[in-house]
């Protein structure tokens, strides 16, 4: 099917609301509504500093949203800022990003090539690098584009005005960040640039900077930013709180068996290929009594065969099931029968009646820790409650364990 027949194969509200799960905020809808009228192939950007060697979930989140473009028919572009690596994203830093070198930048950028493909189409991908053009650009045309702004506008960015309040130092080369990838919209002559929430004010400067280059503006859409496994901070690996796109089958099916209930919706929502009334069936069959756990367990299984195929993925949690059930535990497992009573029994109160803590306050405690898994994911609330029928295997630290059946 060619680009232009995907795209009319869909009416433009149904193209909108694929578009707009998950995203932040789209400016302007009515001008993406109106380019997408025109019925053919947008031109679609986001960028990527190539200033670690490894991607994680939390950086997919902009190809997930790429890769619905291009189920739509629409031409993306990952650009890949070599150029950019040089002087360093100042977004949500308090301090001057330390420079890589060339040989690193362009070692990064390789593995990125090979990674974004496990979720890309690489016949519907344009990968550019930044350095086409601001490679050859003579001094002269750099002053020009910095002469676009003013310094009291940068100062308007949140993360340059909190360092200048706290007389943080800021490089003079920071302050051409946001004005050298707005550039690189006008460059690739973008319909649209997709980034997180904290790079509102970089593509915002591409629509600047496009209309004085006489280019109708992009649209900007933002994404949120994937909270980690703690559910709390954004997904990072300097805190821990990461699944790496090249972590082994076994190692992301356990990571995404451990996220909080609650924040599972949020991976459906900006990492799935499920649509829209897939992932509301799954979100009403949790709300009819279906365990949560089988609900990551189709997370976890779309998430693994993504990066390493279906077989790898059925492995993965036949292993997940087999170290939590069986492996990791004695034969002789204690069994407790607890009654639920009509509404159920709080976690706190279950860890206590089967003898694993001394107190709820220890419960709290150790759940507090992460220390208390039920069926291995990691429980997120003391408060919990556990239903009549319930059969599940709790563990507190790595030598206290029972097999709890609620009555």
């Amino acid at each position: 099917m060619s680009l232009e027949q995907s795209i009319n194969s869909a009416s433009i509200d149904e193209q909108i609301a694929l578009i707009s799960r998950g995203a932040e905020e789209i400016l302007l809808e009515s001008e993406l509504r109106a380019r997408l009228a025109e019925g053919r192939p947008l031109r679609i950007k986001a960028g990527f500093d190539p200033t670690a060697p490894d991607l994680h979930l939390g950086h997919t989140v902009l190809l997930n949203k790429m890769r619905q473009f291009q189920q739509l028919g629409h031409q993306v572009i990952f650009l890949i800022g070599d150029f950019t690596g040089r002087i360093g994203d100042p977004s949500g830093r308090n301090a001057t990003r330390p420079a890589l070198d060339d040989e690193a930048i362009l070692d990064n950028a390789q593995t990125y090539k090979q990674q974004v493909y496990k979720i890309l189409d690489e016949e519907l991908t344009e990968i550019r690098f930044n350095a086409e053009w601001f490679g050859p650009m003579p001094a002269s045309d750099l002053i020009r584009l910095a002469s676009r702004q003013t310094l009291a506008r940068m100062l308007e960015r949140d993360d340059f005005a909190k360092r200048y309040r706290e007389q943080q130092p800021i490089a003079l080369h920071e302050l051409l960040y946001p004005l050298v990838q707005g550039y690189d919209s006008v460059a690739l002559k973008c319909d649209v640039e997709l980034g997180g929430t904290d790079q509102k004010f970089n593509l915002l400067m591409g629509r600047e900077l496009q209309k004085v280059n006489g280019q109708p503006p992009q649209i900007v859409l933002t994404m949120p930013l994937l909270e980690g496994l703690d559910g709390v901070q954004k997904m990072s690996k300097s805190l821990n709180n990461y699944v790496g796109v090249e972590d082994t089958p076994e190692e992301m099916f356990g990571k995404l068996m451990s996220l909080p209930d609650d924040i599972m919706w949020r991976y459906f929502d900006l990492l799935s290929v499920k649509t829209n009334e897939q992932i509301a069936g799954l979100k009403k069959a949790t709300e009819q009594g279906m365990n949560p756990r089988d609900v990551k367990y189709e997370l976890g299984l779309e998430m693994v065969e993504t990066y390493h195929g279906r077989g790898a993925a059925e492995t993965a949690k036949e292993a997940f099931i087999q170290r939590f059930r069986q492996g990791q535990l004695p034969d002789d497992l204690e069994i407790v029968q607890i009654a639920a009573g009509t509404e159920g029994r709080p976690l706190a109160n279950v860890l206590v009646d089967a003898g694993l803590t001394s107190s709820t306050s220890e419960s709290h405690r150790m759940i507090k820790q992460g220390a208390v898994r039920i069926d291995g994911e990691r429980a997120a609330d003391g408060k919990q409650c556990l239903a009549g029928g319930a059969d599940v295997i709790l563990q507190v630290g790595k030598r206290r364990a029972a097999r709890v059946t609620m009555g």
